[in-house]
């Protein structure tokens, strides 16, 4: 299903079937998704800000370029995603599980990560000023050196060195 470049902003899509959608550039803005499966999806660019996922799946999705400014994720599946570039700022990510999720270059800052599973690839990119929360590592950070993988006070030092507030688990 293509639906590039569509606007939905304010719909009721709770408990939605979208998996593998090709949403590029799409505008979501303050849309209910709440328990929609999404896996698979191509949001690229598409600007979701404010919108609810609270429980969805976004499980091999595509988020490349989009705006999630205060989207709630609350307890979202967020495995093999590609965020990378994505704006995360002021989201709330609480209890969700991001699994081997590409976030280099991604913007999250204020967002907040309460008993978050936060096992993402980043990079110097990555911005982090006023993350807060508790997350759970490992995570993997690309460099210069190459990339490493980092957990416990070793990302916690990394993460609060940016302007981060967080305590690694």
């Amino acid at each position: 299903m293509n639906l590039s470049r569509v606007d939905l902003s304010g719909s009721e899509l709770a408990n939605s079937l979208l998996s593998q959608a090709i949403l590029h550039e799409a505008k979501l803005i303050k849309v209910d998704l709440y328990r929609s499966h999404l896996e698979g999806a191509d949001f690229t660019g598409a600007d979701l800000s404010g919108s609810t996922l609270v429980k969805s799946v976004l499980d091999h999705a595509v988020l490349r370029g989009a705006n999630l400014n205060r989207v709630n994720l609350g307890s979202a599946e967020v495995s093999l995603v590609d965020a990378r570039g994505a704006s995360f700022r002021s989201a709330q990510l609480d209890g969700a599980s991001f699994f081997d999720c590409q976030l280099q270059g991604a913007d999250l800052s204020g967002a907040s990560a309460q008993d978050t599973a936060f096992e993402v690839t980043m990079d110097e990119g990555t911005v982090v000023t006023g993350f807060n929360g508790v997350v759970f590592g490992p995570a993997k950070v690309v460099d210069e050196d190459g990339v490493r993988e980092l957990d416990g006070p070793e990302l916690q030092d990394w993460l609060n060195r940016r302007g981060a507030q967080v305590n690694v688990r």
